[in-house]
């Protein structure tokens, strides 16, 4: 009989929200739980996947167009249908949940974003939250059109005025993040310009490339101008994203 501990009940919790992650993105997020100093090892990384799968909570493929695996939960275990390999949002969300299972590995906890509030509204990527501070996080491998950026980046410097986060941090490829923050000079006044950063840590495939410590040298100390952030609870989060 496969035991299941508490762990694993958070990987899963964890795969509901990011939908799929690759191999390496498993081996953080594993550390990351269990408080590990270092990421796991890729063979216990494995082992872990084949007794989920054993279990019938997790299940992998290796697609031609990936260089690793890509691990996600079953309808068994998260009442979510599986995630389709072939949307052409994939290689965006395994890149997601590379950023994340960082996070986990560094202390913070992930959550989804809230809903959308109107059509000039914008949802971030994730949002982690060590203590109480919580940060919007973006991944973005390619530049979008310019236009866009003026209200996402509008959107941005109103929730770090108004929501209480600390900054708002953008992974991505070097030629996305270079677009992100030359149009953030645009449109975001310079009393918050500086919570906003841009960290090139992907190729242009998608593929991690190498951590970047301004993800976490930089992190910001709670702060008393900061507002204290509210968040929905995680019910109401699985609520609003069923």
């Amino acid at each position: 009989m496969v035991q299941v501990t508490d762990r694993d009940d958070a990987m899963m919790e964890w795969l509901s929200v990011v939908r799929m992650a690759d191999t390496e993105a498993i081996r953080y997020a594993l550390a990351g739980l269990a408080g590990a100093d270092g990421p796991v090892s890729l063979r216990r990384s494995n082992q872990w996947v084949e007794r989920l799968v054993k279990v019938g909570w997790v299940r992998r493929t290796r697609p031609t167009y990936r260089d690793a695996s890509i691990v996600w939960a079953t309808a068994a275990a998260v009442g979510k249908e599986p995630p389709s390999l072939f949307r052409s949002t994939t290689r965006h969300e395994v890149a997601v949940a590379a950023v994340s299972a960082r996070y986990l590995f560094h202390g913070y906890s992930w959550r989804r974003d809230r809903r959308l509030h109107g059509y000039l509204d914008h949802q971030a990527d994730g949002v982690a939250i060590k203590g109480d501070i919580a940060e919007l996080i973006e991944v973005e491998l390619s530049a979008k059109r310019l236009e866009r950026y003026k209200l996402i980046h509008e959107n941005h410097a109103a929730r770090l005025l108004d929501d209480g986060f600390a900054r708002v941090v953008y992974a991505g490829t070097a030629e996305a993040i270079r677009t992100v923050e030359r149009e953030a000079d645009k449109y975001i006044f310079r009393t918050e310009r500086a919570r906003l950063i841009g960290v090139p840590v992907f190729e242009s495939r998608g593929t991690w490339k190498g951590d970047d410590p301004r993800f976490w040298d930089t992190a910001p100390e709670p702060s008393p101008q900061i507002r204290p952030l509210q968040l929905p609870g995680w019910d109401e989060l699985e609520s609003a994203h069923r």
